[in-house]
């Protein structure tokens, strides 16, 4: 494994989210108990399969040399914090920022800048567990940047059905593989060029350095009435001169939204080592 010594050790874990697609019912998704009370409360990270869910992904972290890692949470969200706190971790430490209204992920960031102060740091959703190597790629990136995935391979790789992706960003990067533009919930997919090639999209897992957060506090609220990230790291490129370096892979990313999904997760997981 890399040193830590060898690039950065902290990551946000975006955990504020109120899971009203989860929360939303499906007759067709068989859960168990534990399953189906924690789908009702909304809180996707503390799904159960055999362990909460964000277990598996902190895990990955620590696999990527990762040592410190600031959840982002609702004030209410008390079932998280009371699990985290009951046991000691000895690969990753786990801290915790609230964000006290629901007003966007970008807003969600603002709530860990403490936790980052002036070090470069990566961001992740609670309810997407990335492949390991995405992490140790981030880590050692060296400057800002993200990981763009094909989109042919994240269908083909993930549990993620073809209808959901029309709705994640798409990708514009330039000849020295710098992110020029991201379209956030674009209206359609755009079709696979004649010529092979190839479409990335944003699966909002980055690594970023402090100056992320003057495009946080700055960005106006989305159509959605929010201040969401995306549009916070667009603000960044468009207006602020930031840069972000982008790390194509191939790869699948295993999404954990709606109850339909728990099943296919769980069976995916099975067998994955967990050590915090």
């Amino acid at each position: 494994m890399t040193s830590a010594s060898a690039g950065i050790t902290k990551a946000v874990i975006l955990a504020r989210g109120l899971g009203k697609r989860m929360r939303s019912s499906d007759a067709s998704a068989h859960l168990e108990d534990s399953q189906s009370r924690a789908a009702d409360s909304g809180m996707k990270a503390m799904i159960p399969i055999g362990r909460p869910f964000l277990d598996f992904v902190l895990s990955a972290l620590a696999d990527a040399g990762f040592t410190e890692a600031c959840l982002v949470v609702g004030p209410e969200h008390t079932a998280i914090r009371e699990y985290y706190r009951s046991g000691p971790t000895h690969r990753v430490k786990i801290s915790f920022a609230i964000q006290e209204r629901p007003i966007g992920t970008a807003n969600a960031l603002l709530a860990a800048h403490s936790f980052t102060g002036s070090d470069a740091f990566v961001v992740l959703n609670s309810d997407n567990y990335y492949p390991v190597k995405v992490f140790q790629k981030l880590r050692t990136l060296g400057e800002p940047g993200l990981p763009a995935f094909e989109r042919e391979a994240l269908l083909r790789e993930s549990n993620i059905p073809r209808e959901r992706i029309l709705g994640y960003a798409l990708l514009k990067i330039d000849s020295a593989g710098y992110l020029e533009q991201i379209v956030e919930k674009p209206l359609e997919m755009p079709p696979t060029a004649a010529d092979g090639e190839e479409i990335f999209i944003s699966m909002n897992c980055w690594r970023f350095a402090p100056d992320i957060f003057e495009a946080c506090r700055e960005v106006p609220r989305s159509a959605r009435g929010e201040f969401e990230l995306p549009e916070a790291v667009q603000f960044g490129l468009s207006s602020l001169g930031l840069r972000f370096k982008t790390i194509p892979f191939r790869s699948g990313v295993l999404d954990l939204s709606y109850r339909g999904d728990i099943a296919e997760v769980a069976r995916r997981l099975a067998g994955i080592h967990v050590e915090l």
